[in-house]
């Protein structure tokens, strides 16, 4: 049986009141966009059924190489950019 390595990048983003839809339509896209990346396992993101505002990306990758790199790509930048209005504070990765 071949080894099997596998990256995960779990983000907790927090939106500011009222601002949950904005952050869940930033996130969507980036999600699409993220899969079709080349070494990309999976994308997920979901929404908190406790904390109200609370959306999580869960990225699984082929290597730790591959997820890093992923951080600088241009979507993640465009991304960070689009949602930085519209978050309470920093993504906790």
């Amino acid at each position: 049986m071949a080894d099997l390595e596998l990256a995960l990048i779990i983000g907790s983003f927090e939106a500011r009141t009222g601002r949950q839809g904005d952050l869940a339509a930033i996130l969507a896209k980036y999600v699409v966009l993220t899969r079709r990346r080349p070494r990309c396992r999976n994308v997920d993101l979901v929404a908190s059924g406790s904390r109200p505002g609370r959306l999580v990306v869960i990225e699984k990758w082929e290597s730790a190489d591959d997820a890093r790199a992923h951080l600088d790509a241009t979507e993640t930048v465009e991304m960070a950019k689009a949602a930085r209005d519209v978050l309470a504070g920093p993504p906790d990765l």
